[in-house]
C-alpha cells in the first residue's frame, strides 16, 4: 500500500534545500522530542518500527504540512494514546 510519505521517484516537491553547517535541531523542542522518542523506544514502550508506522499513518494533509519533528511528535502522541498512556492534560 502506497502512503503519502512514499514519494520516491515523484516530482513536484521542489528543490531540496541543504543548509551549510545545519544544526541537528532548529529549536529546543525538537531536541526534546528526539530525546523522548529515544527514551520510549529504549524502555520498550513501543518499537522503532511501530514509531515509523505511526508517522506513516498520518493523514496526508497533516503529513505534508508538518515539519520533520512535528511528525515525530504526532507519532509519539498516537502511540501513547493507543496504549492508554496519554494523559488528559
Amino acid at each position: 500500500m502506497s502512503r503519502v510519505n512514499d514519494v520516491g521517484g515523484q516530482s513536484g516537491f521542489g528543490a531540496l534545500e541543504i543548509e551549510a553547517d545545519e544544526p541537528p535541531f532548529h529549536a529546543d523542542w525538537e531536541a526534546r522530542v528526539f530525546a523522548l522518542n529515544s527514551a520510549l523506544v529504549r524502555n520498550g514502550v513501543y518499537r522503532l518500527d511501530e514509531f515509523r508506522d505511526a508517522v506513516e499513518r498520518m493523514a496526508p494533509r497533516e503529513y505534508l504540512a508538518a515539519s520533520y519533528y512535528e511528525r515525530w511528535l504526532h507519532a509519539i502522541e498516537t502511540l501513547l494514546a493507543e496504549r492508554g498512556l496519554l494523559g488528559d492534560g
